[in-house]
């Protein structure tokens, strides 16, 4: 496949010096592969550190500023950053009020995030940890601590990053993120492979005229493959398997319709569209919206749908917030 770049294995670290210098207006280089918020540490302001593998733009950078996230590291394409650029992004946004770390549902975060907040408590620094896990098909409903966390982290940032920017303590933001998670739910489906620059050769094969419904960000398999069929009965289907995982009825709620990197901006409204109609027809309300690319895949095409369940606080906290990131302003 062809691709914008130069030696495959330089791409990370070529993607993060123009990463940062063309959002040195918002962020701070502040190690290897760290960033952090160009203000930070903030005084008396609970710090919010994510990261994961590059290849997911704008996640998991790309939130970094105002009213979400104040530090961020990057790990090589679909692979967890090592210990070090998180222990770097903790210690330059840490102010003293403590520090969260809030990533997707993958062994390697787990890992090398769990060694960094170890470190980070043996310096002194408080640090508490929220793992995502909003990807319903990849796990069952009793095993939920399994599943992987894929775009429905878009919508737990912004209530995560509202608290926080509210001077709220690490309690209450931990608190307030472990909800947020566990009342948000996606599935996802795609089309296409992707193809890593290390690699030079799509992850997986999918023919033509077959999609897959559940597979994850990186690749990884879904829990079945079907033909080809028009995009309502797709997102029907979607749809019902988040609505039958938690009860959102009579609720109000944020929704995401997240593109993975290849598909066009009118399809994804196709799908928004369906997505509304069977939210209306259920009598669960739309409070808010966002339709775009936020938790990509690289170029893979597909879609995957995110719904939050709102409380009055998670409500408020996502109406009244101030969003200005690297690569997104708010919903």
């Amino acid at each position: 496949m062809k691709k914008l770049i130069n030696d495959p294995f330089d791409t990370v670290q070529e993607l993060f010096e123009g990463f940062v210098s063309a959002n040195d207006h918002l962020i701070k280089q502040v190690g290897h592969r760290s960033i952090a918020r160009i203000e930070s540490p903030i005084a008396g302001k609970v710090g919010i550190v994510v990261g994961g593998g590059s290849g997911h733009l704008p996640a998991f950078a790309g939130y970094v500023g105002k009213g979400m996230a104040d530090g961020a590291a990057f790990g090589n394409i679909f692979a967890s950053p090592p210990a070090k650029p998180v222990i770097e992004a903790t210690i330059a946004v840490n102010s003293g009020a403590g520090v969260m770390y809030t990533y997707g549902n993958y062994q390697g975060d787990c890992i090398n995030f769990d060694k960094a907040q170890d470190h980070c408590r043996e310096l002194g620094i408080q640090v508490q940890t929220v793992v995502l896990n909003d990807d319903v098909l990849s796990a069952p409903k009793d095993q939920a601590h399994k599943r992987r966390g894929i775009g429905g982290l878009f919508l737990v940032w912004h209530v995560a990053g509202a608290k926080a920017e509210a001077m709220a303590s690490l309690d209450e933001v931990v608190a307030v993120t472990s909800k947020a998670n566990a009342n948000t739910r996606t599935v996802g489906v795609g089309l296409t492979s992707c193809t890593v620059p290390a690699n030079g050769k799509p992850t997986f094969s999918l023919p033509e005229d077959e999609m897959e419904i559940g597979l994850g960000i990186h690749g990884e398999p879904g829990i079945k493959r079907v033909k080809l069929r028009p995009i309502d009965s797709v997102i029907d289907e979607i749809v019902e398997s988040i609505l039958a995982d938690l009860d959102y009825k009579g609720s109000d709620v944020a929704v995401l319709v997240n593109g993975l990197g290849g598909s066009p901006a009118e399809e994804l409204y196709l799908v928004y569209r369906r997505v509304s109609q069977i939210l209306k027809a259920s009598n669960i309300n739309i409070r808010f919206k966002h339709v775009g690319e936020q938790v990509t895949a690289l170029e893979m095409a597909g879609v995957s749908v995110s719904l939050m369940r709102l409380d009055t606080e998670m409500h408020d906290l996502i109406k009244n917030s101030v969003v200005d990131t690297c690569m997104y302003k708010k919903i």
